[in-house]
């Protein structure tokens, strides 16, 4: 293996003791959207989610569900979704069910995928792949990570990073 190339730089994404491996066909497409949320505690916000800092976390500060809203100026592709979490770290706060849904905005997002957790800690992936094998990527203007609900019933969330990644052109 090189020791570095523009590619290896994208698919390996060294923090700390966690490494998050990706196939080196897909891109990060993240820096191309405008990222919200709906709601977050004073310094918590979405900044912590783009980061590349394990240490930091948007936390919410509401009812749920919880929302992070990745919007693009034009339809893109996307695969994969990688969400950071630790259980360890944040008990009550560590999301254990997630909602991706994508659209054209707010007013026709639907679900796409939905996921259970179990006491996760590290890069949980979310395939966008749909049940047929040629449908390989969602074209979308909008993708909504919708956590619906935390472990231990716990009421606001912690999410430490969100990457996602579409085909490499």
């Amino acid at each position: 293996m090189a020791d570095s190339s523009e590619g290896e730089e994208e698919g390996k994404l060294a923090i700390g003791n966690q490494v998050l491996v990706v196939d080196e066909d897909l891109t990060e497409m993240g820096k191309k959207a405008a990222w919200t949320v709906s709601s977050c505690k004073p310094g918590n916000g979405v900044v912590s989610l783009r980061d590349d800092n394990l240490d930091t976390y948007w936390q919410s500060d509401g009812a749920q569900p919880h929302l992070v809203n990745i919007q693009f100026q034009k339809k893109v592709k996307l695969q994969l979704v990688v969400v950071y979490v630790d259980f360890k770290l944040d008990e009550s706060y560590t999301p254990s069910k997630i909602s991706v849904r994508a659209g054209d905005g707010f007013h026709n997002l639907k679900e796409i995928k939905s996921v259970d957790l179990d006491k996760p800690t590290g890069w949980v992936h979310i395939s966008l792949s749909g049940t047929d094998p040629r449908e390989t990527f969602v074209n979308t203007f909008m993708l909504q990570i919708a956590i619906l609900s935390n472990h231990l019933n716990g009421r606001d969330t912690h999410v430490r990073q969100i990457k996602v990644y579409g085909p490499r052109p």
